[in-house]
This record gives structure tokens, C-alpha cells and sequence, in this order.
């Protein structure tokens, strides 16, 4: 079996396969079909892998965190396409946040601390 590399040049590549799915049958594929539910569809989605990833933390399963995890991060890439963000408008914003503190960067934009 192919072992993929480990590194973040994977979501890069994922999220081309992404683009190039964008306008492909829905029929044919569930990436296509995501599309077709649009933004808000999209977003459910994220929600629903969110969910089960917490529960898999929860449950103190690394195998399975790791496997809806990466679901999570698959329907987070379908969602940034469907809005027009590219991953690496996310790279500068988590590069622009490497060594400052992370309550200091939540005050700046105002967050409750809880």
C-alpha cells in the first residue's frame, strides 16, 4: 500500500483534488455532491465531523480520532472552496500567530477567555 507523505503539503494537494471536483457530476462524486448542497450544506457537514471526532477524543481512541480527523479536515477543505478560501490564506493566519501567546492572540479579537 502507498504511504502518503506525512506533512502539510497533503492538504495542498487534497484541497486541488477539491477544486478539480467542484463541477464534476454530483452522481459520481461525493465531493461534487457536497458542492451541489452549497455553503451552508457544507458547514452541517463540518459540524456533524466535528462532532464525531470530539466523541472519538472523548473515547480515548487514537485510531479512530485519527480517521474522523482526517474526515474533518477533508470537509473543512470542501468548505473553504465552496467559499473561496485557499489553504494558504490559513497558513498565514496560523503563521502570523506562531509565537505569540494564544490568549493574548484571543484578546485581540475580543474572545471571552472560557
Amino acid at each position: 500500500m502507498h504511504e502518503p507523505r506525512a506533512d502539510g503539503h497533503l492538504l495542498d494537494r487534497l484541497y486541488a483534488v477539491v477544486i478539480s471536483r467542484k463541477d464534476a457530476d454530483p452522481d459520481r462524486s461525493y465531493t461534487a455532491a457536497l458542492f451541489r448542497d452549497g455553503p451552508a450544506g457544507i458547514a452541517r457537514k463540518v459540524g456533524e465531523e466535528a462532532v464525531e471526532t470530539l466523541i472519538e477524543a472523548m473515547a480515548d481512541n487514537p485510531e479512530q480520532l485519527a480517521e474522523e480527523s482526517a474526515d474533518l479536515l477533508f470537509h473543512l477543505l470542501v468548505l473553504w472552496a465552496s467559499r473561496g478560501v485557499e489553504p494558504v490564506e490559513v497558513w498565514r493566519a496560523l503563521e502570523a500567530r506562531q509565537g505569540v501567546s494564544g490568549l493574548v492572540e484571543k484578546a485581540s479579537r475580543g474572545e471571552d477567555k472560557t
